[in-house]
């Protein structure tokens, strides 16, 4: 079964008597290890699959199973638990405590969850270690660049071992040669086994995950799985027209 099942999800908006669909009638799996991206331009529905994804809102209509639980009628509190437990963000902005050194800003998601001060620390180091930063977990954010930073809320993202992460735009802020480190850091968690979705509106950066889900005016209008059909990442190989 798949890790993360949407069947039939919309999202409605009612703005001055006028009906908004955001998400229209959007059906998708995620399996367990995967590597993907939702692509699409602004405005195309993507940042709100995500936030449903992710547990940040509720869909209008439909369906949504993580990890064999329906999760699409929680309660909010509810949702910040699964959010808490299961589901890791890496945002465009880094988002980083600045009065706090970078083991510190690792440890913040478990000591919500109610996990000691010693497994917190040694959790940390080892998601630090993950991504080489180890080194580094006395420093401030203001005594880090752009690409560190970003690693480390990789490794806040990691600490809770959660069931999928999903990173918004991750190398948005950052200059090419530093968004390219980043993005082999996620390959290379992905090949560990780790499930993530990056959402972007950039075709270069989807182009480094297998599949890759296009998203436009709220539905899936494209999705391209190279290796499913054993072929290059460029080919498409599944298209669902819009209608």
């Amino acid at each position: 079964m798949a890790l993360v099942q949407l069947r039939n999800v919309s999202k409605i908006y009612h703005l001055g008597g006028e009906e908004i669909r955001a998400l229209d009638d959007v059906s998708l799996d995620i399996e367990g290890g995967e590597f993907i991206s939702i692509i699409g331009p602004s405005g195309s529905g993507k940042s709100t699959l995500m936030h449903i994804l992710g547990c940040l809102d509720s869909p209008s209509k439909g369906t949504i199973e993580l990890d064999g639980k329906f999760i699409h009628d929680s309660s909010p509190s509810e949702l910040a638990r699964v959010r808490n437990q299961k589901i890791g963000f890496v945002f465009q902005f880094f988002n980083l405590l600045p009065k706090l050194n970078v083991l510190q800003n690792v440890e913040l998601p478990m000591i919500y969850s109610g996990i000691n001060a010693r497994e917190r620390r040694e959790r940390s180091i080892n998601a630090l270690r993950l991504v080489d930063l180890e080194n580094r977990s006395k420093h401030r954010p203001n005594q880090l660049s752009g690409g560190q930073q970003q690693r480390v809320a990789i490794a806040r993202a990691l600490v809770n071992e959660p069931k999928i992460i999903f990173a918004d735009e991750p190398t948005g802020n950052l200059d090419s040669h530093t968004g390219e480190a980043i993005l082999t850091l996620f390959r290379k968690l992905s090949e560990q086994g780790r499930t993530i979705a990056l959402v972007t509106h950039d075709p270069e950066i989807a182009a480094v995950t297998p599949r890759r889900i296009e998203i436009r005016d709220g539905k899936i209008a494209k999705q391209v799985d190279a290796k499913l059909a054993g072929l290059d990442r460029s080919v498409h190989v599944a298209e669902t027209a819009t209608h």
